[in-house]
């Protein structure tokens, strides 16, 4: 698993704030060829595209494009699938025969252009009611799909509502999307965007109930939003404790017969045993990025 915290939207046309968004600690940068880019200026946001991955960078980069069923996925591929992209975010991802598509053509690119075959990953970005029912399905669609991205934004506008501070309009989109990545077997899904970057407290609530669904981070529109986002989740230095405690009881008590037993006044089996291991692996891939 590859930990990504935040994700960071820049739109691929505006090099200025890309080369700001690449050296910034965001775990992963999304170079944007969809909707943060004008019409008119799609042709120039794929033509600056080499550009933008030859600038200096700090996490991993992937690229957005357009909706399958636009006139610009074709040459967003061509653009796209080249080195130094680590995958591809799908825009509006409506079914598992879009992102088959998407997998072929990738395909195709990969071995024309001498690139290492099924390197990329896919990312199917979440958008609408449809998509929601069909979770299951884009998840399992083909072996390059790591993870998920829950776009709200689009979302709520699908079913006639608007964003509340409390999201119960969006909670069962949310577990959908939790409950299709464990099913598909793909990584946790990463929660969309908070519209108010200004509100970082109003952030900080909807990440940590977030991370208690499930999700392993949050998509970013702002460079203030980082660090909170990262604060969030990263595991505290009382849950990794608390893992490392239970680690080393439960391999001793393990090696003595017992699967079942107390610490602290509570009971231990595997399924805490498992999540306290998860707690220290995702503790120490957050400290490499660190290095």
């Amino acid at each position: 698993m590859t930990i990504y915290r935040t994700m960071l939207f820049a739109p691929a046309n505006d090099l200025r704030k890309v080369g700001k968004a690449l050296m910034l600690n965001a775990d992963g940068t999304v170079l944007d060829l969809e909707d943060a880019v004008a019409l008119s200026e799609k042709i120039n946001a794929r033509n600056a595209l080499n550009e933008a991955l030859s600038l200096p960078r700090k996490g991993d980069v992937f690229i957005r494009v357009n909706s399958v069923q636009t006139e610009f996925i074709l040459s967003d591929l061509l653009a796209a699938v080249t080195e130094g992209v680590r995958g591809l975010v799908v825009a509006k991802s409506e079914s598992a025969e879009e992102i088959r598509q998407v997998d072929w053509l990738i395909g195709k690119i990969e071995k024309e252009r001498g690139l290492t075959e099924g390197y990329m990953e896919i990312i199917p970005f979440i958008e609408s009611a449809n998509a929601i029912v069909n979770a299951f399905s884009i998840a399992s669609s083909s072996p390059r799909v790591s993870r998920m991205f829950f776009g709200g934004v689009d979302y709520v506008l699908d079913i006639g509502t608007t964003f509340s501070k409390g999201g119960t309009e969006i909670f069962y989109a949310r577990s959908q999307l939790v409950v299709a990545s464990r099913a598909a077997c793909i990584e946790p899904p990463i929660d969309t965007v908070y519209p108010d970057f200004k509100d970082i407290e109003g952030l900080v609530a909807d990440a940590k109930a977030v991370r208690q669904m499930g999700f392993q981070g949050k998509l970013a529109i702002h460079p203030g939003q980082i660090e909170p986002l990262n604060e969030v989740f990263t595991p505290t230095p009382e849950e990794i404790s608390w893992a490392q405690k239970i680690v080393a009881v439960f391999d001793e008590e393990e090696a003595k017969g017992q699967a079942v037993f107390q610490v602290d006044g509570k009971m231990i089996e595997y399924p805490i045993a498992n999540r306290a291991r998860r707690i220290i692996d995702l503790a120490e891939q957050i400290a490499k990025k660190s290095v």
